[in-house]
């Protein structure tokens, strides 16, 4: 942005007033009511965004010789005035932008003080001064150098960050891969991602005769200017091979701005808040998972994004939240209400669970036969576990819990008959997450959701894979003396996993690999487990959960024993089957189980009667 001469100024130049600055002697040069002109020459920016009450700093002074009459009305004031000759780059954004400044006072001023001044900054009084005119004051300060030495280098200040929320699509190609490399691309940037919303799949709107789209948004924290963010995600999509053959038509990858900080702007390149975000159900619904509550600046529609999300017209195809499980298993698609249950089969590698404990062999031949016979039974995801966690069970060890689980997780791989198997892992150690992921493992299911080791979060955020986070107190050996919930067991539940998927959030897991679990007989009792069987449903539409999967164990628990009078275990098959059925009823997306083939059938009728 440049002033092609100063005529371009305005006639009215106000004087200087200088101030002393009792803490540190130098003078202050305040520039007041200073009167940017709107149109002509190029000095108008092209945002009017910028924030009243802030200060903008904009770069270094470089000397600029100019006559003191070229000001015009100033030339007849007998105090100097200073000029802003011309800046090295557009100063387009909303407090953000540090620039280059070329300034420098009146050589009348120069000869009189004997002194270069070394910084300027931009105090706005009016949000839309520059593009206005309205008036505005500049402020620089007046350093110590001395008359002909070299301008002192400009103080780096520490850069603002601010917030912003991108709209995420794809509908080519592994179109969730696609969406997962560019919230990593946006990491390695700079442009940090806070969290994200689950992934929706949609109908395509203006161009229909394209593929179904997976759209998602993402809240980040970056330095950056809207119009640099824009120049970066572009980019992005750029490398990841992105090519634009048709206006909204298929692509590989898109990434949006949708707000930025309260940012009003429109530019020929960029609008902001997005001039199309309050007609599109597939931009409102993952914004209401990050911002449900949020209005949008003035002079948009002050209502919350929930409320004019509520207030589309539904569409012919309701948008499913989708997490994907394995390269093997489509995802999961947590709202349509065709999808069928999922049934994942239980292979505990341990002497001391409390069903099934030293069942089955640790050899890799019996671990292929096992795991086949699963598959053959209608399972499709094999949790492994190797440390007990029924109550009471003691602590085997890492070095214990690794001999069990990782031989077997080889196995599975390196057999033609069961390697493409989705396979889940039972632990709540870190170190054993990551040696299972690099053997093999699709899913970690931790029971205690990352709280007994503070490692667990950052890791599988790191490794990007899929988490089942289950509530739970305490650990094993106290959870039973923790059944107090004060509150009621549903919106208790409800909240301490809203804190752990918080938690989940903040350790830079995405939303979409997350699946939840109530914890049926984790510090619950009989009639607690129970509750939370009636009341699926409701903790699926708890605020801040809705459109996550949920995966429920309760396969021949201690409570089936209690209300059927069975004792063994093994012989809580009916029970289990009750239970399962009212999974199903509930919405519950994964049965956990140790009877594959009887569960399966459970699940296949109760999917009949219940999802249609």
């Amino acid at each position: 942005m440049s002033l092609r001469g100063l005529s371009s100024f305005p006639a009215r130049t106000p004087p200087l007033r200088q101030e002393q600055d009792n803490r540190n002697p130098k003078e202050r040069i305040v520039l007041e009511d200073f009167k940017i002109p709107s149109t002509g020459g190029d000095l108008a920016p092209k945002s009017n965004s910028l924030s009243p009450n802030t200060q903008y700093n904009i770069g270094r002074i470089i000397d600029q010789s100019q006559s003191y009459e070229n000001l015009g009305k100033a030339a007849s004031q007998s105090r100097p005035s200073v000029a802003v000759r011309r800046f090295g780059r557009t100063v387009v954004d909303h407090k953000f932008q540090e620039t280059q400044a070329q300034i420098k006072p009146l050589r009348e001023y120069r000869n009189r003080h004997n002194h270069t001044l070394a910084d300027v900054a931009v105090r706005i009084h009016n949000s839309n001064a520059f593009v206005e005119a309205s008036a505005t004051s500049a402020e620089a300060t007046r350093r110590g150098a001395m008359h002909g030495s070299a301008d002192p280098p400009l103080q780096a200040r520490p850069r603002e960050k601010h917030q912003a929320f991108i709209a995420l699509g794809s509908n080519l190609g592994d179109r969730i891969g696609m969406i997962q490399q560019a919230c990593v691309e946006m990491d390695r940037r700079g442009i940090r991602v806070i969290r994200t919303s689950g992934l929706w799949e949609t109908e395509p709107m203006y161009v229909r005769e394209q593929p179904r789209f997976v759209n998602g948004a993402c809240e980040v924290e970056t330095t950056l200017t809207p119009m640099q963010l824009l120049d970066q995600l572009q980019d992005i999509e750029n490398s990841l091979g992105r090519r634009k053959f048709v206006e909204k038509g298929p692509r590989n990858i898109d990434l949006d701005i949708l707000l930025y900080d309260d940012l009003v702007m429109h530019e020929e390149r960029l609008s902001i808040p997005h001039k199309l975000m309050l007609e599109r159900e597939f931009v409102l619904r993952p914004l209401c998972e990050l911002i449900p509550h949020k209005r949008l600046p003035s002079p948009h529609a002050r209502a919350p994004l929930l409320s004019h999300l509520n207030a589309l017209p539904p569409p012919t195809t309701p948008l499913s939240a989708l997490t994907p499980l394995s390269s093997s298993l489509p995802p999961l698609a947590t709202s349509s209400l065709a999808r069928p249950t999922m049934v994942m089969a239980i292979l505990n590698l341990t002497p001391d669970s409390f069903s099934d404990g030293g069942l089955h062999s640790n050899e890799p031949a019996n671990i292929v036969n096992t795991v086949f016979d699963f598959i053959s039974s209608g399972a499709s995801v094999i949790d492994i576990g190797g440390q007990s966690t029924r109550p009471g069970s003691y602590n085997v060890g890492e070095r214990e819990e690794l001999a069990r689980v990782i031989p077997a997780i080889v196995a599975i791989r390196s057999s033609p008959l069961v390697r493409d198997v989705c396979i889940s892992v039972d632990t709540y150690r870190a170190s054993v997450a990551e040696a299972a992921c690099a053997a093999g493992a699709d899913i970690i299911n931790d029971v205690s959701a990352g709280r007994i080791d503070p490692n667990m979060l950052p890791t599988l955020a790191r490794l990007g894979v899929t988490v089942c986070l289950m509530h739970s107190r305490g650990t094993p050996i106290n959870m039973s003396s923790l059944t107090d919930y004060p509150g009621g067991i549903i919106p208790s539940v409800a909240a301490e996993l809203l804190d752990r998927v918080r938690a989940a959030e903040a350790a830079g897991i995405r939303r979409w690999r997350m699946i939840l679990d109530p914890g049926i007989g984790f510090a619950k009792t009989t009639a607690q487990s129970l509750e939370i069987l009636r009341h699926l449903s409701t903790l699926r539409d708890f605020e801040g959960l809705r459109g996550l999967p949920w995966l429920v164990g309760a396969s021949r628990k201690g409570f089936i024993g209690k209300v059927t009078g069975v004792a063994k275990p093994e012989e809580r098959t009916w029970g289990t089957a009750v239970a399962m059925a009212a999974c199903v009823a509930g919405g519950v997306d994964i049965v956990r189980v140790h009877d594959v083939a009887a569960m399966t059938k459970v699940t296949k009728m109760a999917d009949a009667v219940w999802k249609v």
